[in-house]
């Protein structure tokens, strides 16, 4: 169950815009956003922020992908209707949250970042002896808690990520949630909700600070959601108040762990682009099926009539996809006792492939023949996401103390 304080109905994620979307992509990621869309209010962003960490020498690839990617977003199935879609750019006040942040941040707990070390084992050609690298894992914090999302969908090598996000808005709240007369603030707010409510309130406040109740404590969480008549501050206020600290000001976020995507590449390996080894959405069909003809089969097989094992072919990777039980029985029975070619395997997921791939073309094509629809997109999340990041930042410049005028 979800007990953060704040909106655990919000949901924010982004994705780096560095190179044409693939099957990875898609079904990795772009498929769980589209089922989240239906259950939470949703933040989705193209981080090019993030992709010059890594890609500062190539922004021009940067600028040339954001078009197709947010295209292969819409082509997937992501409502704009429902969810907010933003360049993470032009929401300066990701960049000043994380600076803000940086003022407290121990400079050894960045660099003991999983990830840190071991991107730079992987990139070796790059140079990422650079600020901005080590502080990327503290720009995503700040993306995150800039829009007080309760969950963030993640795979399990970004949980360490999400738990660098706690950890910051933790130390935030402890250094800058102590206002003055924080308790007396408390109880005027308390009145505000009625006598009902305030009853209600105080009693899962008793049950969970006397008696350990995290049940009452996710009940309290609810009733201070639905008040109407609180102000956002007030609400902030009766977050902290429930756990017997200052004010909450910057929400702790859950990580939502995400299936790891079992999508090979064309050579068997993790489909990536570093490995030359996708396949694209949106492919020209005839591409397509000419590749997926070539793809190499179970070495075993020299010959038609020499059988083979599914397991060892990364055809049948993708057949566990895309095909259903018959075909995947017809496969393997096929291939074993050479019944089939690998062409007659192949044929199959050909049609499914095109299939999907047909349905995506035909989604993406308003926006590909008019690229103004995206730009309208785009603009309208960003001033949405502005409203919303502004709104938080009120309150964290107030707290630093920066409000001074």
């Amino acid at each position: 169950m979800i007990i953060t304080s704040g909106r655990p109905e919000r949901v924010v994620s982004g994705m780096r815009p560095t190179g044409r979307l693939h099957l990875g992509h898609y079904h990795g990621v772009l498929k769980n956003w589209v089922n989240l869309q239906h259950e939470y209010e949703c933040f989705f962003f193209v981080a090019d922020w993030h992709a010059l960490t890594t890609h500062y020498e190539e922004p021009n690839v940067i600028s040339e992908n954001i078009q197709d990617m947010v295209i292969d977003w819409l082509a997937a199935g992501i409502d704009p209707g429902s969810t907010t879609l933003f360049i993470q750019s032009r929401v300066p006040e990701h960049a000043e949250l994380s600076l803000l942040l940086s003022m407290f941040m121990p400079l050894g707990r960045l660099e003991r970042v999983p990830s840190f070390k071991d991107q730079q084992e992987k990139l070796r050609e790059r140079d990422l002896a650079t600020l901005g690298f080590l502080g990327y894992p503290l720009l995503q914090a700040a993306d995150i808690l800039i829009y007080r999302a309760g969950l963030v969908p993640v795979g399990e090598d970004q949980v360490p990520h999400i738990e660098l996000t706690r950890e910051v808005a933790r130390r935030f709240n402890h250094l800058y949630g102590r206002e003055p007369g924080f308790e007396e603030k408390a109880e005027v707010a308390i009145v505000k909700m009625g006598k009902k409510s305030a009853k209600m309130y105080r009693s899962l406040r008793t049950a969970f600070t006397e008696q350990g109740d995290h049940e009452a404590l996710a009940r309290a969480h609810a009733l201070l959601d639905d008040q109407k008549n609180l102000t956002l501050g007030d609400k902030e206020r009766l977050f902290g108040y429930l756990e017997g600290g200052g004010r909450v000001i910057l929400v702790e976020p859950e990580a939502r762990l995400t299936a790891a995507s079992k999508v090979p590449g064309l050579d068997g390996q993790k489909m990536s682009k570093s490995y030359n080894n996708t396949i694209k959405l949106r492919d020209d069909p005839e591409r397509l099926e000419k590749t997926l003809r070539a793809m190499p089969t179970d070495p075993a097989r020299v010959r038609r009539t020499d059988p083979g094992e599914p397991g060892k072919c990364p055809v049948w990777q993708f057949h566990l996809i895309y095909s259903n039980e018959e075909v995947r029985n017809w496969v393997e029975e096929g291939c074993t006792t050479a019944g089939i070619g690998c062409l007659d395997c192949k044929g199959p997921l050909i049609d499914a492939l095109l299939k999907e791939q047909n349905t995506l073309r035909k989604r993406a094509e308003p926006y590909v023949n008019d690229p103004g629809l995206v730009r309208n997109i785009i603009s309208d999340g960003c001033e949405r996401a502005r409203e919303v990041a502004e709104e938080t930042m009120r309150e964290v410049r107030e707290n630093m103390g920066l409000d001074w005028n």
